[in-house]
């Protein structure tokens, strides 16, 4: 075997891994809601209250993201991955044991403090131990298999708590990140990030420390890119049927649909973005080009009545466009990022995603409460645009390597 197809093979088993633990990250964002109508009577709570546990585990997540990132930097990403995805899975399990919803308030946090580990892991892995060639295309899988994540968890839980109840539902949704936490112990040699990356790199200046880091110019542009990219996105998912309903008629299983249509759509696009980074670089001009036009569909989809199959495919192309951007934002958060700080840079930017998550719902409820259907689609598009002003100025802190 030439040292082009042993490289070759070796990213493959370690992107495989790495996209399957982010694949388990998402699945267990959408474990808990589509049972939400049987935990409803069976634990004599509210949705409010059952909402609190996806507070609380999106919190906890968002909280400890940064400091997972120190942690995978301090004693090694494979390590901290391997905790996390055990940690996740072993407190779903544990909420199907729970004998009251008291009791499943701290799995939740619990299960954030599992979930907070994997962008500061996965990315210090992908960064270190896969040729730079195909780094882009590394990520693109990343993202996808997060994607993947959340379409299967919804129809596995469902369908088992349909047959054999919601607990019964919990404990083989647990056995999912136990097998692949499993899987990722065979291969922990193989993510070990070793005294030196795969790649060459420059090395970090000496000066300045990790406060000076997190809040050099780079780095906060990059933390407002995710913060706005989760604005606009949180905004979407919670509350872009219902305008749609409310604006043009749509009606709910189709406004319902769009957000299928936009992931599928955001999935292509995502595959379709790491092949075209790895062959042209111009990371930025990617992303201002496919955030504007995701942008402009958006807008366009508030402003104006669509029959349905239209409707759809306009939002699956803004979710096309949208999603091709994600490798070049990950690559360009890598250029930016110390050869040896990798988890803390991608923890912290990473976390951005948690407070614009957080933001979204009460802006835009805000908004709603007030008969403003049509503002949902300006905070989407406004948002997206102003995403491509952040990393229109994100200068990386040194070139990319050579590939």
């Amino acid at each position: 075997m030439d040292a082009t197809t042993a490289s070759a093979g070796r990213d493959l088993r370690v992107i495989g891994s790495i996209g399957a633990a982010h694949l388990s990250s998402h699945f267990y964002h959408l474990v808990l809601p589509p049972l939400f109508p049987l935990l409803k009577p069976a634990l004599g709570v509210s949705f409010t209250e059952l909402g609190l546990l996806m507070t609380l585990f999106f919190g906890t997540s968002g909280l400890a993201q940064t400091p997972a990132g120190f942690l995978v930097d301090r004693i090694g990403a494979e390590r901290v991955l391997i905790g996390g995805v055990t940690l996740l899975a072993g407190s779903i399990g544990l909420m199907a044991l729970a004998p009251s919803y008291l009791a499943m308030l701290p799995l939740a946090m619990l299960a954030g403090l599992g979930n907070s580990v994997f962008h500061p892991a996965d990315y210090a892995i992908l960064s270190h131990r896969v040729t730079p060639v195909r780094m882009a295309r590394a990520y693109s899988v990343h993202t996808i298999g997060g994607t993947l994540g959340w379409a299967l968890a919804p129809p596995f839980v469902v369908g088992i708590a349909a047959v054999a109840g919601w607990r019964t539902a919990l404990l083989a949704a647990s056995l999912v990140g136990l097998t692949i936490a499993v899987i990722l112990v065979t291969q922990r040699g193989l993510l070990r990030l070793g005294s030196e990356p795969v790649h060459t790199a420059p090395s970090p200046t000496a000066s300045g420390g990790t406060l000076r880091l997190l809040s050099s110019p780079p780095i906060l542009l990059c933390f407002g890119f995710f913060c706005l990219q989760a604005l606009s996105f949180a905004a979407m998912q919670s509350f872009m049927p219902l305008a749609l309903q409310q604006l043009h008629g749509v009606p709910l299983l189709v406004a319902t649909w769009t957000l299928t249509a936009f992931m599928l759509g955001s999935a292509l696009g995502t595959a379709a973005g790491g092949v075209v980074a790895d062959l042209r670089g111009s990371y930025q001009a990617i992303i201002a080009v496919g955030l504007l036009l995701g942008a402009a569909l958006m807008l366009a989809i508030g402003r104006y009545a669509m029959p349905d199959p239209m409707l759809l495919g306009a939002v699956a192309l803004a979710g096309f466009f949208t999603g091709a951007t994600t490798p070049s934002r990950d690559m360009l958060v890598r250029a930016a990022s110390p050869v040896r700080a990798s988890g803390k840079v991608f923890g912290f930017v990473y976390s951005g995603l948690d407070l614009g998550g957080t933001l979204a719902p009460l802006l835009v409820g805000r908004l709603m409460d007030q008969g403003h259907p049509a503002a949902v689609f300006w905070v989407i598009g406004g948002a997206t645009a102003l995403a491509v002003l952040t990393m229109a100025n994100a200068r990386p802190r040194a070139a990319a390597p050579a590939t």
